[in-house]
């Protein structure tokens, strides 16, 4: 990721302006046994499949990836993101194959039908409504273990 001193003037007057937010309490659950995770993935690389809309500037939003697409593509709005581990392995952003494996192996029970993705440059304050979608879904599909991969 890019220093913000490196950044160009409206990324960087864009993000000195967000506004930490007052965590509540720590809502912890306890832990799950490695054999027994359902895992999903929720990645903030805007990330789509093909032909889909893409993300717009400061997107609250979210969209679907079914854990067999490879299909995607990338609309992140920062333009000082480097792009290129991921055009050369999807699993740097989405480890879909690793995760894969590791539920072949038995290191994990299983891996979610449905995976993630949001706008990282968005404001996490006015993404509360589609991450309370995105938790309604995952409880849904029984996930109790998520792997947060921020871009």
């Amino acid at each position: 990721m890019v220093r913000l001193a490196d950044m160009p003037a409206v990324g960087r007057g864009f993000i000195s302006e967000l506004k930490m937010p007052e965590p509540g309490p720590p809502a912890w659950t306890p832990p799950v046994a490695a054999k027994d995770r359902r895992v999903a993935v929720v990645s903030t690389a805007a990330v789509s499949r093909r032909g889909e809309k893409p993300f717009s500037w400061l997107a609250r939003d979210y969209r679907t990836i079914a854990k067999d697409d490879r299909d995607l593509v990338m609309t992140h709005v920062a333009v000082e993101y480097d792009r290129t581990a991921w055009q050369q392995d999807l699993n740097t952003i989405l480890p879909f194959d690793r995760l894969d494996e590791m539920a072949e192996s038995a290191e994990i029970g299983s891996v979610a039908d449905e995976h993630y993705a949001f706008m990282g440059a968005a404001d996490p304050i006015d993404m509360r409504k589609s991450a309370e979608e995105v938790i309604g879904r995952m409880k849904q599909d029984e996930v109790n273990t998520v792997f947060l991969i921020p871009v």
